[in-house]
């Protein structure tokens, strides 16, 4: 069984960027963003590190698995999808 053709990829713009921000919210855990002084200073830089290990399959491929299922439209429901990773990216699908 196959569904409808996926649609051709493109450059996102902002816009887009800020629709699958708001597609996904609901659907996975927000995560803190930390900073260390002690490393800005030894690199001599703003350090941010956004811990997207805190997600529920401990990376942020749950972020692009949600963002691309979510963000099929419709028919995809009833073809389901399928993923060839059985790694993080395959644990945000399931």
């Amino acid at each position: 069984m196959t569904g409808p053709a996926a649609p051709a990829a493109q450059i996102p713009e902002f816009a887009d960027v800020k629709a699958a921000a708001a597609r996904i919210a609901p659907h996975l855990t927000r995560t803190p963003v930390w900073r260390s002084q002690s490393l800005d200073a030894s690199v001599g830089a703003l350090l941010f590190f956004k811990c997207e290990d805190r997600q529920q399959t401990g990376s942020f491929k749950a972020r692009g698995a949600a963002s691309a299922v979510f963000g099929l439209g419709p028919g995809f429901e009833e073809a389901g999808v399928i993923t060839h990773s059985s790694g993080n990216h395959g644990a945000a699908l399931a």
